[in-house]
Order: C-alpha cells, then sequence, then structure tokens
C-alpha cells in the first residue's frame, strides 16, 4: 500500500476524534448544541470541537503547514484565499452535518492536503462504518487497506446518476429533470460528499452532479475518485481545481462515462 508519509499519525488523529467527540455526541445533541449558518446549513458543538482538535493535531504533525476548517472559514471567509498557494491542510469536521444533527447516517471526517492547489493525500472516514477511505496522488486509492478501481458497468445500462437538486432553484430543477428523463437512472443523494465519492467507486452510481463546491467538501473526495480512475470536471469540460469557487460540479467513474452525462446535462 502506498502511504503519505503522515498516513498513520493522521489516520489516530482522524479515529481518535470520531471516537471522543463525533461518536460521543451522536445522537445526544440537545437543541442548543445545533445552530443554524443559514438556511437548512447547520452547525453542532460536535463539528466545532472537533474541528479544534483536528487543527491542534494536525498542526503538531505538521506545523509548517496553513489549516483551514469548514467552521472557521464561516468566521473568516478570508481564509479561502490563496488555496493555490503553498502547504495546506483542509478539514471538513463532520461533512454530512445535516443528517448527524437529525440523528442519521452517513456523515464523515474529510481531510485534505493541498500543495500548491493540488490535492496531494485525502482521508474519509466513516465513522459509524469504521471505514476508512484514502489516497495519495500517484499512489492509488484505498479503503481500509485494500486498492481500489472504479467498479466495472454494463454498457448498456441507464446511467445511474446522483444529481443534488437541493441547492438549486426551481428554473434549475425543472430543467434538470426534463435533460434526465428517460435517460438517466436518478439515485437518491446521501446529503454528505463522504458517502456519494465512496459510493461512485464502489460501482453504487456512475456519475454525482454537484450544485455547491465548497472546498473541504470535495478536496478529499476528488482525489480518492482519481485515483481510482475516475474523474471530476466542471460543466465547461476544465479539471477540478481546489481553488475554484464556481459552483456546479460533475464527478464520474471514469472519461467516457463523464461525457456521456455532460451531453445530457449541459449540452
Amino acid at each position: 500500500m502506498t502511504r503519505h508519509p503522515l498516513h498513520g499519525p493522521v489516520d489516530a488523529l482522524i479515529r481518535r476524534v470520531a471516537r471522543d467527540v463525533v461518536m460521543a455526541h451522536f445522537r445526544n445533541l440537545s437543541a442548543e448544541d445545533v445552530v443554524e449558518k443559514e438556511a437548512d446549513d447547520l452547525v453542532t458543538v460536535a463539528d466545532r470541537e472537533a474541528e479544534r482538535r483536528l487543527t491542534a493535531g494536525l498542526a503538531a504533525l505538521d506545523p509548517d503547514a496553513r489549516i483551514v476548517g469548514e467552521e472557521a472559514t464561516a468566521s473568516d471567509a478570508s481564509l479561502l484565499d490563496g488555496l493555490d498557494k503553498g502547504r495546506i491542510w483542509l478539514i471538513d469536521p463532520i461533512d454530512g452535518t445535516n443528517n448527524y444533527a437529525h440523528g442519521r447516517s452517513p456523515f464523515a471526517i474529510m481531510l485534505a492536503l493541498l500543495e500548491d492547489g493540488d490535492t496531494v493525500a485525502a482521508w474519509i472516514y466513516d465513522p459509524v462504518l469504521d471505514r476508512l477511505c484514502s489516497a495519495v496522488r500517484g499512489g492509488g486509492a484505498w479503503i481500509d487497506g485494500r486498492r481500489m478501481t472504479v467498479a466495472a458497468r454494463d454498457p448498456l445500462a441507464s446511467l445511474r446518476a446522483a444529481i443534488s437538486l437541493h441547492f438549486m432553484d426551481d428554473a434549475a430543477r425543472e430543467e434538470t429533470a426534463r435533460r434526465t428523463r428517460d435517460r438517466m437512472e436518478i439515485v437518491a443523494t446521501p446529503r454528505c460528499a463522504g458517502e456519494q465519492y465512496p459510493q461512485l467507486v464502489l460501482g453504487q452510481a456512475d456519475v454525482a452532479l454537484f450544485q455547491r463546491v465548497l472546498p473541504w467538501d470535495h478536496a478529499a473526495g476528488a482525489l480518492f475518485l482519481a485515483e481510482a480512475g475516475g474523474v471530476c470536471r466542471r460543466a465547461d469540460g476544465s479539471c477540478y481545481r481546489v481553488a475554484d469557487h464556481r459552483p456546479i460540479m460533475l464527478a464520474a467513474t471514469t472519461d467516457a462515462i463523464w461525457r456521456q452525462a455532460a451531453a445530457i446535462l449541459f449540452d
């Protein structure tokens, strides 16, 4: 197994924070433990405490790196400046917070290490399944130590598309429904990017369309998918870049499937 030099300590840090914070609060939150940052965008005491502990742990392991967390960025948006410069850790302390706050899974801890804007290592940990997805640029994608490649599919089958309609306006929802009708099999989205990327690699979906493209939601998953043989691109066909904050991204298990789905969704 190809591993990043920090994989062992980071694996241990993630599991410790998951055990001591995330799972300790799961289904044990009071009303005052959950706050709405904006419409239908929740944060919990567990998100904030998990991010504090992950930040402290990463700072001790890699003191020369900058650390950018989702909750810290909510208080200081300027932290997003310069994601294409230097060595940066991205933290999503609980991806899928809405699921978590309502006492259901999936949710995940997601970490990504950037070097001058390129994701070079990634971690996605589901503490309910005790499943650790990881990737190293040029070194492969792994689930619990098993090398992963995207699952083969029947070329005659309809494309299975996980399309997030939640952040679309009514006109965009109607247009997406019109384009995909009788051309794609729409599968339910888990409202957790930390689950959608493994679903692609494991063959549970062929494509995923994301409306919001926040860096902590996608940096780790995009590398994991790419190292397994998949692709993440914008609607114009350009490759996903972490420092590009434009909305809309299409992920697919192969280049050919991406092109087929893009022709349906965008052309």
